[in-house]
């Protein structure tokens, strides 16, 4: 990544909406063997290439040395075309904080953002570009949907700030990235095949995968009530995070538009369905708006179900809302979140809230991508 910019004008010609062409990271190890076998090199370059982007982290393979200077250019081609371009590079918490705008190869515009904390560092990534799930209080999801990424597309996010981090782009030294959480633009669970196939690449160990566990991978879902429970059957351990909002269908019918489909109750049905299968607790998000949602009565509604469902297997992250510019949408005031984590607490739920960053870089979700 190079130095942060403060603007930088997005100039291309009309976009050709669409998936990249293909790449190391969309092929597993078979169709890395394969590829290479295209290629009609021998079998030995798959493992190689493999070790050189998820080990190195490097995605140029005019850089690869152990690569015969002879066919770095056809391999390119082949199997490392540019994804992304950094359009954008925005820091604060004293540089402890970074969102970058990327713009793909059809000018599709997304975003991720690298916290750095003293024991962790976590990168929020996004499946899609945009997001068809229509919740009125989220930038991302009032700009509608551009389309999926790809799978190398969601992995490649992984792959460049595993790299700012060792190269000490964030916070000043180097580091380790360690946590990756899908919580940016887009419904995860709607682009499901390829954010199946890029959780397995960031987990399994090189030359597979960037090796980050899973248990340090958070998958986020406004509630696709089947696609949790095949998500479960997967056999995976990461993390699943529901955005529920609210605990009555009458108010998340309007917050959480996929309510009208799959009501709260079978929201929570599919999760705990996904916290048997993976032994994992879930994670139930919780954006408080002021007057909307934080009243005291459903604080108690929400403990209430969230124990009958899931048990000891819950833990509610209340965020703050972080308003968009012009919205009317605003967060509740902190002796209202604190009586809403009392109450939740109160009645034996597991209750956090979570640490807000980067409103001073337009961190909410789709912001800067709207910026332009």
């Amino acid at each position: 990544m190079g130095p942060i910019m403060t603007s930088l004008p997005l100039v291309f010609d009309a976009p050709r909406r669409g998936l990249p062409p293909r790449h190391l990271a969309d092929l597993d190890s078979a169709g890395r063997k394969a590829a290479v076998a295209e290629l009609g090199l021998p079998a030995f370059r798959a493992d190689q290439l493999a070790r050189q982007y998820y080990g190195r982290l490097q995605s140029d393979a005019a850089q690869m040395s152990d690569l015969p200077a002879a066919v770095r250019e056809t391999v390119s081609e082949a199997l490392f075309p540019t994804l992304f371009t950094a359009v954008r590079h925005l820091s604060c918490d004293e540089g402890t904080t970074r969102k970058t705008l990327w713009r793909a190869h059809d000018g599709t515009l997304i975003e991720s953002v690298l916290m750095r904390y003293p024991d962790r560092a976590t990168l929020c990534i996004s499946s899609q570009a945009g997001c068809g799930m229509a919740c009125p209080f989220c930038a991302t999801g009032q700009a509608g949907l551009d389309r999926n990424l790809s799978t190398a597309e969601i992995v490649d996010q992984v792959r460049a700030a595993a790299a700012a981090m060792r190269d000490g782009e964030v916070g000043g030294s180097p580091g380790r990235l360690s946590n990756v959480v899908f919580m940016g633009m887009g419904e995860p669970l709607a682009n499901y095949k390829r954010v199946v196939a890029a959780v397995r690449r960031i987990t399994e160990p090189a030359p597979d995968g960037l090796g980050i566990s899973q248990r340090s991978v958070t998958v986020s879902t406004v509630g696709l009530a089947p696609a949790i429970r095949k998500f479960a059957d997967e056999g995976m351990t990461v993390t699943l995070a529901v955005s529920l909002h609210t605990p009555d269908d009458e108010l998340r019918d309007t917050l959480v538009p996929v309510n009208n489909r799959w009501s709260v109750a079978e929201v929570l049905q599919a999760a705990r369905y996904y916290a048997d299968k993976s032994g994992r607790r879930v994670s139930i998000e919780y954006a408080l708006i002021r007057d909307i949602n934080d009243q005291p009565w459903r604080a108690d509604l929400l403990a209430k179900k969230l124990k009958a469902a899931l048990g000891a297997l819950v833990h509610v992250n209340l965020i703050p809302l972080n308003p968009t510019p012009g919205s009317a949408w605003d967060a509740s005031p902190k002796p209202v979140e604190r009586e809403f984590v009392r109450r939740v607490r109160a009645a034996g739920v597991s209750c956090t809230v979570r640490d807000t960053r980067g409103q001073e870089i337009a961190a909410a979700c789709g912001q800067l991508a709207a910026e332009g």
